[in-house]
């Protein structure tokens, strides 16, 4: 068998907020919590779990590929709740897209201040 990606903790200073975040703007389903976890789960049944750690956390980077309508609805969200992004991962182009790979990408932060990137093709 191939190895798949199953899950991974995502560092949160409000677990909850997290998780309402990422249902909204990758229309994940919510899955049952446990102890300090907050979960979703993404295409493939990947499970991401939000959790807030003992300790200060650097931000990290996830970058999630969307169709093309799936994109359009999550960019209209982020225009329409006023959240910050760019076209780049430098934030130089605030408030735009880019075009590269023959798709569309944004880059903007979660509520915990991680970077996330959102992609319609993939770079491989």
């Amino acid at each position: 068998m191939t190895a798949q990606f199953n899950d991974t903790i995502i560092a949160s200073t409000d677990a909850a907020q997290m998780a309402e975040f990422y249902i909204d703007l990758l229309e994940a389903a919510e899955q049952p919590s446990w102890g300090p976890f907050h979960n979703i789960s993404i295409g493939g049944g990947v499970l991401l779990q939000f959790a807030a750690p003992p300790m200060q956390f650097p931000a990290q980077h996830y970058a999630y590929l969307l169709d093309d309508a799936h994109f359009d609805r999550a960019y209209a969200l982020i225009r329409a709740r006023g959240i910050e992004h760019w076209a780049d991962p430098q934030r130089q182009l605030s408030g735009q897209l880019n075009h590269e790979h023959g798709g569309r990408g944004v880059y903007l932060l979660d509520p915990s201040g991680h970077y996330l990137e959102l992609i319609t093709r993939p770079y491989l």
